[in-house]
């Protein structure tokens, strides 16, 4: 998929292997492994089939946003890059033509 990022820090923290080790110690090889599974995935479906990534849409106060798990507590974050965003005739979101993600944040929600 496209990747487009919030902020330029949160890109550096996310892509240069120095500051994801920085930044996620223990966890930096699975955060660099959901980076990778994003990447590769053309769409947002084959990014959902992938169990490890747990991707899913989130609710209530973060309606519109996703996240993929990085550890038991920890999740990347992000939001369709796609204007209009795809739907299917029922109104849900048409996964295989979203081919386009802004990574918003990395966070402990719970």
């Amino acid at each position: 998929m496209n990747i487009r990022y919030k902020a330029n820090k949160l890109e550096k923290q996310l892509t240069e292997l120095k500051e994801v080790k920085k930044r996620f110690g223990v966890n930096a090889k699975r955060v660099a492994q959901r980076m990778d599974d994003i990447r590769a995935a053309p769409n947002l479906q084959t990014l959902c089939n992938i169990q490890q990534a747990n991707c899913h849409p989130l609710t209530g106060d973060r309606n519109g946003q996703w996240a993929v798990d990085i550890s038991a507590n920890h999740r990347l974050l992000f939001e369709i890059d796609q204007d209009p965003i795809p739907l299917k005739e029922d109104g849900s979101i048409d996964r295989i033509l979203v081919t386009d993600v802004k990574i918003i944040t990395h966070e402990d929600y719970h």
